[in-house]
C-alpha cells in the first residue's frame, strides 16, 4: 500500500525566541518549544530531524541542527483509518541501502496494542517523494514495542526497541534483533538491558491502583567511537523528574546478540539538575558538527518539576567529550537561556 507524502508546509510554524536566530555564533536551549522523543541525522550536509507529535509523521531539514526554528518542515505521513495512528510516537529516519526509512510506534486505540513500523521513501530529498508503507516490523514474539532504532555495523543491520517480555505492562526492557532488510527482522529477540539499579526502577503511577509502580529503559539509541559501541538508553519513568540516561557498552566485534557482550553501567551518565532548573531529560539522540568535529547530545527536558510526559517538553542541544575510560561524558544540562557556542563548521 503507498501513501503520498502530504504536502501539508508547516515551516516555521512554531514560534521561539530570537536567541534562536540563524545569525550569531551561540545558540541558546530549547531548540523548540515543545517536541519530545528528538531524532537527528545527518546527509550530505542537511541534518533532517523529527519529533513526537502523536498524530503525524512531520520532517525538518536545516544547516544548522541547533536552528530548528527557521528550519523548514512539512508532515510527511498521516495515519489513515487502514493502518494504526493512534499515539504515534518517537519517530526516527535513517539512510540505509539508498533510501530513507522511517521507524516508528503506534497502536490501535490501546495502549496494549504498541506495536513497531516502517515507512521507505526513494526520493534524495525526504521531505520529497512517496513515503510508501512497509508495516509492522516484529520479531517473533511480537510483543509490545515502542521507541525502535535501527543501525549498521560492519555491514550488518539491527532493530533496538523498548518492549515488554510478556504481555502485561509493569517493566520495560531493552532489546536487540537483527534484520535483512531495514523493514525484516530476521533473528530472535535478545535481552540487553532491563531495571535493576534504584535509579532506574523510579516510576511510582498515581491513581491508578491496577497499575501502582513500572519499571522503564525505554528510548535505546546506539552511539560508536572507535572500536566500542554503546547503547545509551532511558531509564526511570518519563513521567518522573528523574529521567535518566544509563549506558551499555559492547566491542564493535563482539557478537551483538549475545546480552554477554554487553556491559551494563550500574550509574546514570545524565540526570536531571536542579541549579539548572532543568528535569525529566532523556530520549536522546546524537550528532556530529558540520566539521566532523564535535559530538553533540540532543535530548528533550522540562523546565519546572512535575511537568511528566507532557507537551511542555522540548529538544536541547549541547556538545559532549569522552572520558579516559572510553565512555561519554555527557557533563549537566545547560539551563535554559544560557548562551552555548554553535557546533563546528
Amino acid at each position: 500500500m503507498l501513501f503520498a507524502v502530504a504536502w501539508i508546509p508547516v515551516g516555521q510554524a512554531q514560534s521561539a525566541p530570537d536567541s534562536h536566530s540563524a545569525q550569531g555564533d551561540t545558540f541558546t536551549n530549547p531548540l523548540l518549544p515543545s517536541g519530545a522523543d528528538p531524532w537527528i541525522t545527518e546527509w550530505e550536509g542537511t541534518y533532517y530531524y523529527t519529533n513526537t507529535t502523536g498524530r503525524n509523521i512531520t520532517l525538518w531539514a536545516t544547516k544548522d541542527p541547533t536552528d530548528l526554528a527557521h528550519a523548514s518542515s512539512r508532515v510527511v505521513w498521516t495515519p489513515t483509518a487502514s493502518v494504526p495512528g493512534n499515539d504515534v510516537w518517537a519517530p526516527e529516519i535513517h539512510r540505509f541501502r539508498g533510501k530513507w526509512y522511517v521507524y516508528f510506534a503506534a497502536d490501535m486505540g490501546s495502549n496494549d496494542s504498541h506495536r513497531l513500523y516502517v515507512l521507505e521513501n526513494a526520493a534524495a530529498d525526504p521531505l520529497t517523494g512517496t513515503w510508501e508503507w512497509k508495516g509492522q516490523i516484529k520479531d517473533s514474539t511480537d510483543k509490545w514495542a515502542i521507541d525502535g532504532s535501527a543501525f549498521e555495523l560492519q555491514g550488518q543491520l539491527y532493530l533496538i526497541w523498548s518492549g515488554w517480555r510478556g504481555d502485561g505492562n509493569g517493566e520495560q526492557d531493552i532489546f536487540l534483533a537483527h534484520m535483512s532488510n531495514p523493514w525484516t527482522i530476521d533473528s530472535e529477540r535478545t535481552l540487553i538491558s532491563s531495571p535493576k539499579y534504584s535509579w532506574e526502577q523510579v516510576g511510582d503511577l498515581l491513581g491508578d491502583p491496577k497499575l501502582p509502580h513500572v519499571n522503564v529503559n525505554e528510548g535505546p539509541e546506539f552511539l560508536q567511537h572507535g572500536d566500542d559501541v554503546f547503547v545509551v538508553y532511558s531509564a526511570a519513568g518519563c513521567w518522573t523528574d528523574y529521567y535518566a540516561l544509563g549506558l551499555l557498552r559492547a566491542k564493535s566485534t563482539d557478537d551483538l546478540l549475545k546480552a554477554s557482550s554487553w556491559k551494563k553501567y550500574d550509574h546514570f551518565f545524565f540526570r536531571k539538575d536542579d541549579a539548572a532548573k532543568v528535569y525529566g531529560t532523556g530520549h536522546n539522540s546524537f550528532f556530529k558538527s558540520p566539521d566532523g568535529k564535535q559530538d553533540w547530545l540532543l535530548y528533550h527536558a522540562n523546565d519546572a518539576p512535575g511537568l511528566g510526559c507532557g507537551a511542555k517538553r522540548s529538544p536541547r542541544a549541547q556538545p559532549f567529550s569522552w572520558n579516559a575510560d572510553g565512555t561519554p561524558d555527557f557533563g549537566t544540562p545547560v539551563p535554559v537561556g544560557k548562551a552555548i557556542p554553535k557546533p563546528s563548521r
